[in-house]
């Protein structure tokens, strides 16, 4: 008993370091790029900053607040990944709650047309050819709209809604109450937890999407926060004036440098905040409903 109370205590020691090593390997570059967006741009293009961020100043997150173009991209980028988890989780509900009640005769035959979208897929041409002869183009439905239908969600919905005490549901139909009634009143309060985990997935993905925007949204007005990133990662191409025509730029030209790493790790950190923000909010509804399933009974 002494020795299986020695190795469970080792076991627990040696799992707990490796954790925390494995958060501190994704924690560290994080933090090395949030040294660089509040460090001083001479030090940052002179390659001086170290673990502690020289020169504090946040000179690169008011730069990126004050650009129109990366404001416009954020708001977008918020309506966009409100609308599709709103929309994920009501399409995902109003199917998943036929397919999880047994008198429902055709729930079989539909299941097997849902699960091969899983499999199959009409190709990014056709995707498009349809979503243009909508009228989608160009709007917040062409990012919205195709990805609302997840059949993988639907499952886990549904079997979710398969494990409720079937009591419960028999009780409601004796006093009266039909399938909507039974739906929103009784099913989706029971399941806060999975509805919690499947908007997490769904904001997380809309959130950093990147190919759909690209592909479907035209207007300049109408990007992503996504697609403003790409540009300034990769193109160089936004940049406030008041980042690039200053004095400091002529008396050295390692501050150019310095501004454009500087803004770019400001951009990446003004992204992941909102994820970052709401991630502690419905961690609690998370951990349950990734288990749901796991445990029978």
């Amino acid at each position: 008993m002494k020795n299986t109370g020695f190795a469970n205590r080792l076991f627990d020691v040696l799992n707990f370091a490796l954790l925390a090593l494995f958060t501190l390997c994704i924690l560290l570059p994080f933090y090395y790029m949030f040294v660089l967006s509040v460090s001083d741009p001479v030090a940052v293009g002179m390659y001086q900053t170290t673990v502690i961020p020289k020169g504090l100043n946040f000179v690169s997150y008011t730069t990126v607040f004050q650009d129109n173009q990366i404001v416009q991209a954020y708001w977008n980028s918020i309506l966009y990944t409100v609308t599709g988890t709103l929309l994920a989780l009501v399409f995902g509900c109003l199917t998943a709650y036929p397919l999880s009640v047994a008198r429902f005769r055709a729930r079989k035959i539909l299941t097997i047309m849902f699960t091969a979208t899983m499999f199959f897929s009409g190709g990014l041409i056709p995707t498009f050819m349809v979503i243009r002869n909508l009228g989608m183009l160009d709007t917040i439905w062409a990012v919205t709209l195709p990805g609302a239908f997840t059949f993988w969600n639907i499952i886990i919905l549904r079997t979710n809604f398969q494990m409720m005490p079937s009591a419960i549901i028999e009780s409601a139909h004796i006093d009266g109450a039909n399938d909507w009634r039974i739906l929103y009143q009784i099913v989706i309060p029971l399941s806060k937890a999975i509805l919690a985990t499947i908007g997490l997935f769904a904001s997380v993905g809309l959130w950093n999407a990147y190919f759909a925007p690209l592909i479907y949204l035209t207007s300049p007005e109408k990007q992503t926060l996504t697609l403003i990133l790409r540009r300034i990662l990769i193109s160089n191409e936004v940049f406030s004036q008041d980042a690039m025509d200053t004095s400091t730029v002529l008396d050295n030209p390692m501050s150019l440098l310095g501004k454009m790493v500087s803004l770019r790790m400001a951009t990446i950190f003004v992204t992941i905040g909102p994820i970052v923000l709401i991630y502690p909010f419905v961690q609690k509804y998370f951990v349950r409903g990734v288990l749901i399933g796991s445990v029978k009974g």
